[in-house]
C-alpha cells in the first residue's frame, strides 16, 4: 500500500532524525568526558536496536516522544562538573543551561483591587 508505505518512510526520517539529535546533544553535553561519551554512546543505540522492530505506530510514537524528552533533558539540565582538587568542583556550563527560572511560590499572591 503506498500510503502505508509512505507513512513508515516518514517515520523513519523521524526516528533516524532525532537518533542523530540524540547523538549531537550526547557530543556537546558531555564534550571531552571520554567515559559519559562512550556509556551515552552505547545507551542511545542500544535503545534504537532494541526497538528497531517495533511496527506499532502508537509504540513508536510513545518511544520518540521518551527519547525526545531525553535530549530536552539532557540539553538543559545536565552540567558537567570537574574536580580541581580534593574538595573542589568547576561546574562547567552551557548556553541551554542558562535559562530564566520562574520564582517559586507557596501561595499565590492576591491581586489587589483598586
Amino acid at each position: 500500500n503506498g500510503r502505508e508505505h509512505e507513512r513508515s518512510t516518514r517515520t523513519l526520517l523521524i526516528v533516524l532524525k532525532l537518533f542523530k539529535l540524540l547523538h549531537r546533544t550526547r557530543q556537546e553535553v558531555f564534550k571531552n568526558d571520554t567515559r559519559a561519551l562512550e556509556a551515552a554512546r552505547q545507551k542511545i543505540n542500544e535503545e534504537f536496536k532494541n526497538n528497531q522492530d517495533e511496527t506499532s505506530e502508537e509504540k513508536i510514537n510513545e518511544l520518540l516522544k521518551i527519547a525526545s524528552d531525553v535530549e530536552v533533558i539532557l540539553r538543559t539540565s545536565v552540567i558537567q562538573a570537574v574536580h580541581t582538587d580534593s574538595d573542589k568542583i568547576l561546574l562547567i556550563p552551557r548556553k541551554d543551561l542558562l535559562q530564566d527560572n520562574t520564582p517559586y511560590f507557596d501561595k499565590p499572591t492576591k491581586k489587589h483591587e483598586s
